[in-house]
């Protein structure tokens, strides 16, 4: 159970932080009350889940995490390569998906319902990110 809490940890970790940042684009790049709501939305979500998963919540999540022995820390050569913002909201974007994916099939073992919500988080990702990014296209180029 220790080794499914800590995939589990690390994937919240991620998905909540790529969700930040694209937060923090939507606030201070597009100066989008709605969408940026609609990101924190989501990334209280998230905890909320997380939080009916196991007893003791996050915080037994947070007791399965190893960094020391974590063998992937280390950064992908590409992470060092963004080009612009809305090469770094993608990146994000798609980590978000990615984790969530991973998230919506390990819960499954866990309880069903949590992963149903992991499922409904990241369709709603895929159309946020849809709007976020034609607005942001359409504002980075308009100046």
């Amino acid at each position: 159970m220790h080794k499914l809490l800590r995939l589990i940890d690390a994937n919240l970790n991620r998905s909540r932080e790529g969700i930040r940042v694209c937060e923090d684009i939507a606030r201070f790049m597009l100066n989008d009350k709605r969408i940026t709501r609609s990101f924190k939305s989501l990334r209280h979500r998230i905890s909320a889940l997380a939080n009916k998963l196991e007893r003791g919540g996050e915080l037994a999540l947070l007791k399965s995490r190893n960094v020391k022995k974590d063998i992937g820390k280390k950064t992908a050569f590409r992470e060092g390569n963004r080009k612009d913002i809305p090469d770094v909201f993608y990146a994000n974007a798609q980590r978000t998906k990615e984790s969530l994916r991973v998230l919506e099939e390990i819960t499954k073992l866990l309880n069903k319902k949590v992963s149903q919500g992991f499922k409904e988080v990241r369709f709603k990702i895929y159309e946020l990110e849809k709007k976020s990014r034609i607005k942001l296209e359409t504002v980075l180029h308009n100046r």
